[in-house]
């Protein structure tokens, strides 16, 4: 079976699974949502190989930013009674306002290189109440890297896949559909995956003593980039849907746990 007609399959697969989302809010519907709204989407800041973050656009961190921010936010406001504020926001681990946020999104940390104390301001921050979201890192190399760091943050927390029946995969949405999401550069060429050797897609996470999920691990996909092409038409719509649809579960969950 060709990589082109094995994608077509999950596609169709898909539209024939439901009613799918894709809109944006209007600027009205935004707007009501200011700088004191009770929910705002943060991005974490790393710097690459032990340097500090920069806030450069050749940064690993700030792939698919803004684009993916404004239309996933966008969706939260749609989707949700979540009180968002439109505007969204970068946090550094040894920033003031860190606790501030209930979630935070890290993308490409197949490239982080956290410090020590960065380290340890990241694991107080979770088991304080925080949920970290890590999105589009692929294939062995990357996974190493992220994992080389994760164990300075919890050095005796096993990273386990999370289980289709797990609440943060119903807490909202019903998500039982295991389907890869791909980078835009992967739907170009036809395919689900951005590495030859990441073509099977996991959600893994890392859990405290209560059983409370506290980083969500998105390996071998790309939420962001579905978010960020939610209206272009080369994207797939069904495909976008579902990628929102795991983000607004993430948010509600680390809203309510």
């Amino acid at each position: 079976m060709s990589s082109t007609y094995a994608f077509a399959t999950v596609l169709r697969a898909l539209f024939l699974a439901g009613p799918l989302f894709v809109a944006s809010a209007s600027a009205q519907e935004l707007d009501r949502a200011g700088a004191e709204a009770e929910f705002h989407f943060a991005r974490m800041a790393f710097g690459v190989g032990g340097g500090p973050a920069s806030r450069s656009r050749r940064e690993p961190w700030l792939r698919d930013w803004p684009d993916a921010e404004v239309h996933f936010v966008e969706g939260i406001s749609r989707l949700t009674r979540v009180d968002s504020g439109r505007e969204n926001r970068q946090v550094r681990l040894d920033d003031a306002t860190l606790f501030n946020y209930p979630l935070l999104y890290a993308v490409k940390v197949g490239f982080w290189d956290l410090s020590d104390y960065e380290a340890s301001r990241l694991r107080e921050y979770l088991l304080r109440g925080g949920f970290l979201i890590v999105d589009d890192f692929h294939g062995p190399y990357e996974w190493a890297t992220f994992t080389t760091s994760l164990k300075r943050v919890f050095p005796d927390r096993p990273i386990v896949e999370i289980p289709v029946e797990h609440e943060v995969f119903n807490v909202l949405y019903t998500l039982d559909q295991r389907v890869q999401i791909p980078g835009a550069q992967a739907i170009r060429y036809g395919v689900t995956w951005e590495d030859p050797q990441g073509k099977t897609p996991h959600w893994r996470g890392v859990y405290d003593d209560e059983g409370r999920l506290l980083v969500a691990i998105n390996f071998n996909m790309d939420l962001g980039d579905a978010w960020e092409h939610a209206d272009d038409a080369f994207y797939p719509e069904p495909l976008t849907a579902l990628a929102y649809r795991f983000g607004v579960n993430y948010v509600i969950y680390s809203m309510t746990h």
